[in-house]
């Protein structure tokens, strides 16, 4: 932790990022290397590296919640829920050097090229930044995925085996002509950039104690390599602007010590995601911005989307290794822009879909290598000692199986983020409050999703004891579509430069401007964005 950090403003900066994950890491390195003073406020800690074994171990042990981990909760955090679903927001956030990239799963796919139909931006634009953004993190990929958008080189690192569960759905998913791929992870499977390759630890979501998995702190060090400064537990109160509300002029945030500084830059950078970000702009409202800042549209925390999950899983007869790897390393995409679609195999195939909604959700499929529970946590549990306790361990453990998968969640304008002021935090600002709920297009994808699971299952011969569907269904944490990017100012936040269209030196790099969230996890997408949004903050400088 950083107790002696000195936390008086810098007297000059050309840009203040607000957020130090991995967008505003990103941003806060390219920025500085082009020449710029960069300061980065950062609501969090700075996390000490060689504190991530304890931390593993917190994770394993019962009698500890998983937000401990990160030292998340407590009135700082505090969120309310409003709507049809409970949005358990702190589940999966983590305030702190490295953000979310901490305890991510570290699965990054591109987008596909239908995903940007609605977007003011194409595939092709985000290209060259989506090839930038996986040499800078450090992905782990095999071009054998024959659904995915066009590539322009090779992923920078080999990708790694499939796991021994994997093969066991492979034979299933060629019976059923179910086409299996490798997933790109952002871990090394062999040195790189200064990390060691992956040693199994197998805890990557909450913590990966070796640093194979990227985590934005690496691009931290890197920014201040280039002369960016850092500043860790400094909440921005509010974004200040000048008379006429066309520039932000500071960034008002609390220090540790109760004392309230401004950060004066000529171009700001919001990079704290998609719950944070607008409910900074709505509580920095004014005499000019009445409804928030960049908030002329009405726009700001509308459209909030999430990745519904969907899963199906049991036992089988033989053993799975289950919990051996501690990532996905197979998945198929062909479901993803037609769900609908019907397979042939020798075993008959998926049966077409033939009360599909019109414009169906995407569905991604998982093969999970850590179904069921791990023998940490069956020991740890468990009531039994010495001998019992290792033939319930031989009997009960290693045959379990399951398949997931993320469904799409089209933008509703209901679905938002807003403020609460009956719930405030530590510092007296209304916390966010997130109304959400799973439309019934959304519903009917879910179920989709789970009949391609069960027909791979059946065709294993499982046992299946589980499904999570629409009624049972939760979120993967993907905040998206909060300031949402758009052409026309009336109905979006940002442009397709990811400028706010209201001022002309704040932009947003975050998955809060998604315009749809297709069913890929987001990371991948929010760095291509962070490296295209600090380009034209370059240009203006």
């Amino acid at each position: 932790m950083s107790g002696e950090t000195n936390r008086v403003p810098s007297e000059r900066a050309d840009v203040c990022v607000i957020g130090a994950g991995p967008a505003g890491a990103l941003a806060a390195h390219r920025l500085a290397n082009r020449g710029h003073d960069v300061v980065v406020l950062e609501a969090g800690e700075r996390f000490d590296f060689e504190d991530r074994e304890r931390r593993m171990e917190r994770a394993i042990r019962p009698g500890h919640d998983p937000l401990s981990v990160w030292e998340m909760g407590g009135p700082r955090d505090a969120y309310s829920s409003a709507g049809e679903r409970f949005y358990p927001l702190n589940r999966a956030r983590v305030k702190g050097v490295g953000g979310t990239t901490l305890h991510w799963q570290g699965m990054v796919m591109r987008l596909h090229e239908s995903d940007f139909e609605s977007w003011p931006i194409d595939y092709d634009d985000l290209r060259p930044y989506y090839a930038e953004a996986e040499r800078a993190l450090g992905v782990a990929g095999a071009d054998d995925n024959p659904f995915a958008p066009p590539r322009e080189e090779p992923y920078p690192l080999p990708g790694f085996e499939p796991s021994h569960s994997d093969s066991i759905f492979a034979a299933a998913c060629e019976q059923l002509g179910v086409t299996t791929h490798s997933v790109p992870n952002a871990r090394n499977s062999e040195s790189y950039d200064g990390r060691g390759p992956c040693v199994g630890y197998g805890t990557c979501k909450p913590v990966c104690p070796s640093g194979a998995k990227y985590s934005a702190d690496h691009h931290v060090v890197k920014a201040e390599e280039e002369g960016a400064r850092v500043i860790d537990r400094v909440p921005v109160q509010r974004l200040a602007h000048d008379d006429a509300g066309e520039r932000v002029t500071a960034a008002v945030y609390a220090a540790p010590d109760g004392t309230t500084h401004r950060q004066e830059a000529r171009e700001f950078v919001l990079a704290a995601g998609g719950v944070e970000i607008p409910r900074l702009l709505l509580l920095s409202k004014s005499e000019e911005f009445p409804d928030g800042l960049a908030n002329a549209s009405g726009a700001v925390g509308r459209y909030f989307m999430d990745h519904l999950f969907a899963g199906a899983g049991g036992t089988l007869d033989r053993r799975t290794r289950q919990n051996h790897v501690g990532f996905i390393t197979s998945e198929s995409h062909q479901f993803y822009d037609d769900p609908a679609r019907a397979t042939e195999g020798t075993a008959g195939g998926i049966p077409a879909w033939d009360d599909a909604p019109a414009d169906p959700a995407a569905v991604k499929l998982e093969f999970l290598n850590y179904a069921g529970p791990s023998p940490v946590e069956m020991a740890l549990s468990g009531d039994e000692w010495g001998d019992d306790l290792l033939d319930t361990l031989r009997e009960g453990y290693g045959n379990s199986i399951a398949m997931g998968g993320l469904v799409e969640q089209r933008p509703r304008k209901e679905n938002r983020v807003e403020l609460d002021p009956s719930t405030t935090d530590d510092h007296g600002n209304p916390v966010p409050k997130v109304h959400w709920r799973v439309d019934d297009r959304t519903a009917a994808s879910i179920r989709r999703a789970n009949e391609i699971q069960r027909a791979v299952l059946d065709e294993l011969g499982a046992d299946v004891s589980w499904t999570v569907g629409p009624e049972a269904t939760g979120p993967a944490f993907h905040h998206m579509g909060t300031t949402r990017m758009g052409t026309d100012p009336a109905e979006s936040v940002v442009n397709a430069q990811l400028r706010a269209h209201d001022l002309r030196n704040l932009a947003v790099a975050s998955s809060s401007a998604f315009v749809t969230g297709g069913a890929m996890n987001p990371t991948l997408t929010i760095a291509a964005l962070a490296l295209k949004a600090s380009e034209h903050v370059d240009e203006r400088l």
